[in-house]
């Protein structure tokens, strides 16, 4: 069963709230409504009532909008369709990547109204300040003053139907549609259950890490005397260390010519500021990302909730508004402790990239080295004289574009001993390279050449539409961006796959899904679940594998590890 749910009032398609009245409408499974609409006064009561009778898919603009105020009053659906996340990915595939996504903008290209711009995203809201949040207006009215809601948001799925069919692979692109839906549920959950987060020990790893935080609001003492450590081998009186054209002036002093103060330079550059440096930009990262200051602010009753925003990397992966979750360093993970009596199950796909390429290329050799535990491993006992490190450099050479230097003989080994599975990304290079959109395994579309592209792994890809004109790099750092692309949307979908299947199998039992992090997953469950929840995670694996490849003999192996604290997981 479908039912599309608006809420009552001005700002009906904004949000479902706890004592809000609004209008149901079921659906067949055509999408054709199945009788008339039907008004409630409590439409939160009346979600409650459908799902714990028919668990039914709910059709709703944005589920970041229309799920919180659920979760908020303590319930929880099956499954949805998400308006806002399918036009996203329709508008993609036709390479119209970034035009408005909001029903509004839906509903006004389907009847040819002018197109409204998407409403601006809600600013993140700190756990302490959730209630005052969820229940503001976060999305505009249908683009048609006056217009239907309900009628608007049913008329844009059908449109969606439609265009999902009229797709390459429509079973494949069906999933991907389901997986994105899904994970903006798992999203929403996620925050409001929290990570478990000891501020207490948070609190002890910092002052071990950093000293002493200034009572006047300045940097820790650590950080006061390695900075002035830094000054004294650079010979100055006074250095401000965390400002990168005061260090290059500094090391300019001292006639060493550095273009920049990233880590893996300093590496390279032979002075005693630099371990200094070093040890200070790591410091310094943490006191400013997760101090004393991040702690106060996202850290609530135990819980760190951050606002996931699913797909918010163009390659499917997501991001965080506000929070930096994705970015928790390994050491201010030992102060994420599962509750008294409770672990914490923790998931890794190791070597999910590779594995990707083994299983979408066709390279039957390479399938066949999937099959192995250590899938680098079985490349060099086949191939690489057993040098594994070689295997290593070739795969991710092909991969990420590193084609010159010591990568190049390991390259050439790769060309020959696994053509099918060269060509597939060198093929995506090539359609890149000359402006041209490549696909995921399901259907997500990189985005169009006119488009500047920085992900969080760093790949500047392009500034305009190719043409004769065009600088050659430009075109090349196209090829970079769309060779990694088809495999690494793939895994982002086949980690997304695996999640939405973990959730179901984990919905009858006490357990909750905690974090997730590209290919890691940590479940937070009673100590007497813990194996069980381990067997789930694996199976889900498992079964993720063969939704997206079918029978293939490539293995997805998960990493599990089963602890109290996230910093112990292997």
């Amino acid at each position: 069963m479908l039912v599309a749910v608006v809420p009552d009032g001005p700002d009906a398609g904004s949000g479902v709230g706890a004592a809000a009245g609004g209008r149901l409408l079921r659906l067949d499974d055509a999408g054709r409504p199945d009788g008339a609409p039907e008004t409630v006064d409590d439409l939160a009561a009346a979600v409650t009532d459908l799902e714990r009778r028919h668990r039914p898919r709910w059709l709703w603009p944005s589920t970041a909008t229309a799920y919180p105020p659920l979760l908020h009053a303590g319930i929880r659906v099956d499954r949805c369709h998400d308006v806002e996340l399918t036009e996203a990915l329709l508008l993609g595939h036709a390479g119209r990547w970034g035009e408005p996504r909001a029903l509004p903008a839906a509903l006004a290209r389907l009847t040819g109204a002018p197109v409204p711009p998407d409403p601006p995203p809600r600013p993140a809201a700190p756990p302490g300040d959730l209630q005052g949040t969820l229940f503001e207006a976060t999305a505009a009215p249908p683009a048609t003053p006056g217009s239907d809601p309900l009628r608007a948001l049913t008329e844009v799925y059908a449109d969606q139907r439609r265009r999902i069919a009229g797709t390459e692979s429509p079973g494949r692109f069906r999933l991907l549609v389901a997986a994105e839906s899904a994970g903006a549920l798992i999203a929403a959950e996620m925050g409001a259950d929290g990570l478990p987060w000891r501020a207490d020990v948070h609190d002890g790893l910092l002052v071990e890490l950093l000293g002493e935080p200034s009572r006047v609001g300045g940097p820790p003492r650590r950080l006061v005397e390695l900075n002035a450590r830094i000054a004294d081998a650079f010979g100055v009186r006074q250095l401000h260390a965390e400002s990168p054209a005061e260090v290059l002036r500094a090391f300019a002093r001292a006639g060493i010519d550095v273009p920049n103060t990233r880590a893996w330079v300093l590496r390279g550059v032979e002075h005693p500021a630099v371990p200094l440096l070093l040890e200070f930009k790591e410091l310094y990262r943490i006191w400013t990302a997760h101090g004393w200051a991040w702690r106060d602010t996202w850290v609530r009753d135990g819980r760190f909730r951050p606002e996931y925003v699913p797909g918010g990397v163009v390659s499917g992966r997501w991001a965080t508004r506000g929070g930096g979750a994705l970015q928790i360093p390994k050491v201010v993970r030992r102060a994420v402790r599962a509750d008294p009596g409770w672990r914490l199950v923790v998931a890794d796909a190791g070597q999910l990239e590779p594995r990707v390429l083994a299983a979408v290329s066709g390279d039957a050799r390479l399938a066949a080295a999937g099959q192995a535990a250590d899938l680098y491993a079985a490349l060099a006992r086949e191939s690489f004289g057993g040098d594994r490190a070689k295997a290593k450099l070739a795969l991710l050479g092909a991969m990420y574009g590193q084609t010159g230097g010591m990568a190049a003989p390991a390259l050439a080994v790769l060309r020959r001993s696994y053509p099918l599975a060269y060509d597939y990304v060198e093929s995506a290079a090539r359609t890149g390279e000359a402006g041209g959109l490549v696909r995921s395994w399901l259907g997500r579309t990189c985005p169009p050449a006119s488009v500047v592209i920085r992900d969080e792994d760093g790949f500047d890809a392009f500034e305009a539409p190719a043409d004769p004109g065009r600088p050659r790099s430009a075109d090349r750092a196209r090829g970079r961006f769309t060779r990694n692309f088809v495999i690494q949307a793939t895994a982002a979908e086949w980690a997304l796959t695996m999640l939405a299947t973990l959730r179901g199998e984990l919905a009858a039992t006490a357990a909750r899904l905690v974090f997730f992090q590209h290919d890691e997953v940590l479940v937070h469950c009673p100590a007497r679940d813990a194996e069980t929840v381990r067997a789930l995670v694996d199976a889900a694996g498992v079964r993720a594998t063969r939704l997206l490849f079918g029978d293939t003999p490539v293995r997805f192996p998960l990493d599990l590890s089963v602890v109290e604290c996230y910093a112990d997981a292997k």
